[in-house]
């Protein structure tokens, strides 16, 4: 399949972006794309159809090299498609009867709330029943009359919730640095003054101070939690309730206590029929200790008295409408009490009795909340944003209280409390659009409280496993219609898909956890069937539409064409955006599925048309069938994203094979046409190089005889010179490569003729060099202004801070430059920035060597310089690149800058860290010589022998060399009492031989510091002149046997022979004796004097 590919040669490339071979009959390209190629055979020569309808084909491929990404698909954040909804599955519709009875349920809740009303609530009544009011829509007067109805019913049973977690800081009592824990709990009746009497013949909780009654007092009225020994952080856990009688006055009361004794208070508790005549609570809770030890068998109380750790006195009141859950400060029992630490606690006010129509028919709180929150959803839904599928659920002020209110007092948990609201949202969301991240966080509640609490009762389980069920049938129904609802190129249908999707996770994971499963088979694989039935039905109405089967072949094919087209842009939208959705969230393989099930159906499809084309063959079916077969092609490149190819075979694998006989036909007519229209083109173009380049030399010329504005430093001739020069050149090298045939002598594709390759390269050459000149000539006028204000830099006063010197260069330098950045293109702005930072480097370059023995502050100042400039014609990236900026000249004056910085001792130092780095380029030029090295800490010295060298330098007249070797430490002030050594005369050789040893008393350390090296230096014996130098070397200290460290592999051993190669020094090594040649220090002079009369040896070998 791949050979028939090769038609999109570049001989089909350059018909499209060359319409400089066209002839004028031919230049309005938009007329001829318009229109449909002409039916029958194109006439030879007759070109303008044939290559308009080949363009044709041409930019819908041009489209498909690579695999799009999802920014590129995703143009459209308009709003997503309406989803589909159905009244029907929303909950049931009530009964008249039972609206009336979730009425009174809830006007029951609201006239009889109790508790502390959050900061978000709305705690007036009248605001709250208005509310009711417009939530079931009744009348002014059925409203009134059902409010007096629940105000002649019986006030509801109040009880109390009270859990009892932990505590923390609690007082040491016991010698062992610890306590032994337990609480003590009830409720304070309202008042401690006597009673008077009255005729309540029963009362719940008769607690009251100076009360005269006798009668036994209910154990269930005080509570006690378990000993924990030795802990001053208990953990308990404990869940305890207790009945209300009065919610605005009674008070929760808790003690706690170190226990030492044994006694049993829970037994305690149970014989409370003992204890009579209390008076108040505190000394209620008091007696029952002493009861217990009175009944124990201890020993002597005073031995074993409970000590008081701390109490708690909160009003029943208080208690928030929602709950409370949170750590309670410990109070003293009186002034002289001393306590600390703090206590946690879980406290929840409900109804245990109400007195409504639902109450007493046995319809459950969870029921009747679920009853309410679908009414109050749907009303506030209606009034929000009737129309929006954005709605995530935000409720008023007056509908958070009234459910709030509802279920803390039919005691929901918060389990039960999100499985409601995920089950009235789910059904809600399936008859009124809502937002799918509102949904998804609902089942993250769910899922949250699940893992924390105990399961729901069968009934609730059932009804949650329902919701699950009918939620994710209808997910699947919209995944079944994929590209309808989430169309790939919406943002805001592929957001709100990621979501469901994410929901669809979350069922997913709740598959286990019941007892009773909501689905019959994984989830997944249910996922994967809906994609397949979807892709399936999307097909078949696609083929309907396009290339129905009973039409003739003829027009079915280009039908078949755009479905074919339309099949391709699925699998790209398909690969770039829901392909990692799905394979991310649900790990279903959506593109593979969708790729092999589409692949095939159109294949066969394809199989059956080329069948029935064949026997009707003509130009107008070949080029049809060209058209159908590329977009195969490009459709059969997904098959290199699917996974596990090798295990299944290609339906389209041999689909060329019934169009060849199209393919050959149409490449004939190909073939003719291009020969035609290239042969044009070359006769047109034949002296297309000599034009281009005669007519940029007349361009200059022009601009070089006039007479320029004074004082003009950037040429807007110029530049118009500039430009033009880099447009021939494009134009004419694109012009020429476009020649090429589609095959060249050697078989290749895109071949050019030699003569024709070595005069593009000739023109492509000579414009870059005019383009040079050009830029040398416009920069040229900029020089005198760049070297003034260098010199303003330079001749700037130490009291001028260095952003204040720069200033006016920088401002010149942008100034030219915005002229510059408008008047030329991207290249030639590039090529001008470049010739404006040498010229820059040069003139700082001069300035520092006309500035000599100068303060540090100046090389400071032109340190600052240079990297502002750096950053200047950078410019954050849209300058030149750093990696040109900072090369060659740059490299040069940044190390001029650092060694005028540096001290006299410091140069010296990098004069021989030069040396060491040095590599001779020619290493057999000058020589070599072998040497021994190593310390000898013992004696802590050097030990240096020279043993031989070769391939000298003939210096004498007789072709030969008298050499002898100087062997000295450097640099001198770490080696200050070192003199150097020197081995004997070897006359009339080139290799002379030496077996030399020395010794230098030298400490280790100086020969660690930095630049610490051995020199041998080569010279040739003269007897009537100055000795001639030959060559030298230089070998660090740092390295070698007994100096270097110990380390993995070791360094040298001793009398290990090392071989040097002789040079001579180069300029990296003479910049630093420039450095020290402008110093007037004593050390700076001697050392550079020495190192001249070495260079006048050189001078006269060379």
């Amino acid at each position: 399949m791949s050979t028939l590919l090769d038609i999109k040669s570049s001989v089909l490339r350059q018909v499209q972006v060359c319409p400089s071979f066209r002839r004028k009959t031919e230049q309005e390209p938009e007329v001829t794309n318009s229109q449909e190629p002409p039916t029958g055979a194109w006439k030879p020569g007759d070109g303008v159809e044939f290559f308009a309808h080949m363009r044709l084909i041409l930019k819908k491929g041009d489209g498909r090299q690579g695999l799009p990404c999802p920014e590129v698909l995703l143009r459209s954040g308009s709003p997503a498609p309406a989803e589909p909804v159905d009244p029907n599955r929303g909950l049931r519709t009530l009964t008249q009867e039972e609206v009336e009875m979730l009425y009174e349920e809830a006007l029951y809740t609201v006239l009889h709330r109790a508790g502390t009303m959050g900061p978000d609530q709305v705690d007036d009544e009248e605001v709250l029943l208005s509310y009711l009011q417009q939530v079931f829509g009744t009348s002014s007067e059925e409203h009134m009359e059902a409010i007096m109805r629940v105000k002649k019913a019986k006030a509801p049973t109040y009880a109390l919730k009270v859990s009892v977690m932990r505590a923390k800081n609690l007082l040491a009592k016991d010698p062992n640095g610890f306590s032994d824990p337990y609480c003590m709990l009830g409720i304070l009746p309202a008042s401690s003054a006597p009673q008077e009497s009255s005729g309540q013949k029963e009362q719940r909780f008769g607690f009251r101070k100076g009360s005269k009654r006798s009668s036994p007092l209910p154990a269930k009225c005080i509570q006690v939690t378990e000993v924990k020994n030795s802990t001053l952080n208990p953990v308990w856990k404990e869940h305890f309730l207790f009945e209300i009688d009065d919610v605005n006055t009674d008070q929760l009361h808790l003690d706690i206590w170190d226990h030492d004794d044994d006694v049993s208070l829970a037994e305690a508790c149970r014989k409370l029929n003992e204890v009579i005549g209390l008076k108040g609570m505190t000394r209620y809770f008091k007696q029952i200790v002493k009861s217990a030890r009175a009944n124990g068998t201890a020993g002597p109380t005073e031995d074993h008295t409970d000590d008081f750790l701390g109490c708690l006195n909160i009003p029943i009141r208080e208690v928030p409408v929602a709950g409370a859950d949170r750590w309670f400060k410990l109070e003293p029992r009186s002034s002289a009490s001393r306590v600390q630490g703090d206590c946690h606690l879980v406290l929840k006010l409900i109804t245990t009795q109400r007195d409504t129509v639902m109450s007493q028919r046995g319809r459950s709180g969870f029921l009747s909340y679920l009853l309410l929150l679908s009414r109050v959803l749907r009303f506030e839904h209606r009034v929000e944003e009737p129309n929006s599928s954005s709605w995530r659920g935000e409720l008023s002020g007056p509908g958070t209280t009234v459910l709030c209110l509802h279920g803390a007092q039919s005691n929901l948990s918060p389990l039960q409390l999100a499985v409601l609201h995920w089950q009235v949202s789910s059904r809600h969301h399936q008859t009124w659009t809502l937002d799918y991240g509102y949904l998804l966080g609902l089942l993250e509640d769910v899922q949250a409280h699940w893992e924390e609490a105990a399961s729901l009762p069968q009934e609730q389980e059932e009804s949650l496993a329902d919701s699950f069920s009918a939620f994710s049938e209808f997910g699947l129904r919209l995944l079944r219609q994929l590209r309808d609802y989430f169309p790939a190129t919406n943002s805001t249908a592929v957001y709100r898909l990621e979501l469901l999707l994410k929901c669809l996770e979350k069922l997913q994971l709740f598959q286990p956890a019941f007892e009773i499963c909501p689905f019959e088979t994984e989830l997944s694989m249910d996922i994967a069937a809906a994609l397949k039935r979807g892709n399936r039905e999307w097909y078949d109405q696609l083929l309907n539409t396009k290339s129905p089967r009973e039409q003739p072949g003829p027009q079915r094919l280009a039908g078949l064409v755009e479905l074919a087209d339309i099949i391709y842009e699925d699998l790209q939208l398909c690969y770039g955006v829901y392909a990692s959705l799905f394979h991310g969230i649900l790990k279903v393989d959506f593109f593979t599925l969708t790729f092999r099930q589409l692949e095939r159906l159109v294949a066969e499809e394809a199989w059956v048309l080329t069948e029935e084309l064949s026997p009707k063959m003509n130009l107008e079916v070949a080029s049809g069938l060209f058209e159908l077969y590329l977009t195969l092609a490009d459709t059969q490149r997904f098959w290199s994203c699917i996974p596990g190819r090798e295990s299944r075979s290609l339906a389209l694998a041999g689909i060329h094979t019934p169009f060849l006989p199209a393919v050959k036909l149409w490449l004939q007519v190909l073939r003719d046409q291009a020969k035609w229209r290239l042969q044009g083109a070359v006769d047109v173009d034949t002296d297309m190089c000599e034009a281009s380049l005669f007519y940029t030399a007349l361009l200059r010329k022009k601009v070089d005889t006039q007479p320029g504005a004074a004082g003009e430093a950037v040429s807007e001739q110029l530049c118009v010179v500039l430009n033009n020069v880099e447009l021939v050149r494009r134009a004419s090298g694109q012009a020429l490569r476009g020649l090429a045939w589609s095959e060249g002598a050697s078989g290749l594709e895109g071949v050019l003729p030699r003569p024709l390759l070595s005069c593009i390269q000739a023109l492509d050459e000579d414009l870059h060099r005019e383009a040079h000149t050009v830029t040398a000539h416009l920069t040229s006028k900029m020089v005198a202004d760049i070297r003034k204000y260098v010199q303003h830099i330079s001749l700037s006063p130490d009291s001028i801070q260095n952003d204040e010197a720069v200033a006016p260069l920088l401002k010149y330098l942008d100034e030219k430059l915005a002229l510059l950045n408008d008047a030329l293109m991207k290249e030639n702005l590039n090529r001008v920035l470049e010739a404006l930072w040498e010229l820059l480097l040069q003139a700082i370059l001069q300035a520092l060597s006309a500035n000599r023995d100068v303060s540090a502050d100046f090389y400071g100042r032109f340190h600052f310089t240079l990297e502002a400039l750096v950053s200047f014609f950078h410019a954050e990236g849209q300058g030149l690149p750093l990696e040109n900026l900072r090369d060659g000249s740059y490299k040069r004056l940044q190390e001029e800058l650092r060694l005028h910085k540096c001290s006299t001792r410091e140069c010296i130092e990098q004069f021989y860290l030069d040396k060491l780095k040095q590599r001779s380029l020619e290493q057999n030029r000058f020589g070599r010589l072998t040497v021994r090295c190593h310390y000898e800490a013992a004696e802590q010295r050097l030990a240096v022998e020279v043993l031989h060298a070769a391939d000298l330098l003939p210096l004498d007249a007789n072709g030969l060399s008298d050499p002898f070797v100087i062997v000295e430490l450097g640099p001198p002030h770490l080696f200050p009492l070192v003199r150097s050594q020197r081995t004997q005369v070897k006359a009339r050789t080139l290799h002379p031989v030496y077996d030399e040893l020395f010794h230098f008393s030298v400490p280790a350390e100086a020969c660690r510091r930095r630049g610490a090296c051995v020199l041998f230096t080569v010279m040739d014996h003269d007897w009537l002149s100055t000795n001639d130098f030959a060559g030298e070397a230089a070998l660090g200290l740092g390295g070698i046997s007994g100096i270097a460290r110990p380390h993995v592999g070791g360094g040298m051993r001793p009398g290990q022979p090392i071989t040097l190669h002789l040079r001579r020094p180069r300029a990296q090594v003479r910049s630093a004796l420039r450095m020290l040649e402008g110093r007037t220090s004593r050390e700076a002079q001697e050392f550079v004097k020495k190192l001249k009369e070495l260079e006048k040896c050189m001078e006269a070998d060379l």
